[in-house]
């Protein structure tokens, strides 16, 4: 078995890199699944959010607003320091019980956990090797202008609020280009799952 992890920046191509690993065979832990999971209603991060942000970012239906909690956080490093600090550590609980079952049913198996902020939450230390996706901020942007509807401006605010993809290339044992047309980044992430079989097994 090899943990692997997979990051990138908003638009940079990382979903469209773990679509294709999960279908060239590889295991996907998706981390932003996981932290909708764990902030179900009554689970511990649930009350975690509503003790320390309010009820104010709860649905009707007592789940959380997801679009409510960003706006708060968004630019307030200290709330989403305080929010990462409730989520992170049990979607990172959760990974690691999910990898066992995979590892159980697969020892050989190339397990990639897909999560935005891989790097800043400390998760890479705990990984065998790591894979960003880099993207231009130009690039960034014009997918982000097109897929959200954003304007330019928000387009490079939402930019802004993530570490710089330039520094976390270099926390990367590979790279993947997602500047590239689909049919480029298939390669990449085909060759890139090759070296990983080889050393993981």
């Amino acid at each position: 078995m090899i943990l692997v992890g997979l990051t990138g920046g908003i638009a940079s191509g990382k979903s469209a890199a773990s679509k294709i690993f999960k279908k060239l065979g590889a295991y996907i832990i998706d981390a932003d699944v996981l932290a909708r999971e764990v902030v179900e209603p009554l689970k511990p991060a649930w009350r975690g959010v509503v003790k320390n942000f309010g009820k104010g970012v709860l649905n009707k239906d007592n789940s959380i607003n997801r679009k409510k909690l960003a706006e708060i956080v968004f630019n307030n490093k200290k709330k989403r320091e305080l929010l990462n600090s409730i989520v992170h550590p049990r979607v990172l609980k959760r990974a690691k019980e999910i990898e066992k079952e995979i590892v159980k049913k697969d020892p050989e198996a190339v397990i990639i956990f897909d999560a935005a902020l891989l790097i800043e939450s400390g998760a890479y230390k705990k990984m065998d090797k790591n894979i960003v996706v880099y993207a231009d901020e130009d690039v960034q942007v014009k997918r982000l202008i097109k897929r959200d509807g954003l304007t330019k401006d928000e387009a490079k605010k939402r930019i802004k609020a993530q570490m710089p993809l330039r520094q976390k290339v270099r926390f990367a044992d590979y790279i993947i280009d997602g500047n590239k047309v689909l049919n480029m980044v298939k390669k990449q992430a085909k060759t890139t799952l090759e070296r990983l079989r080889e050393k993981g097994n």
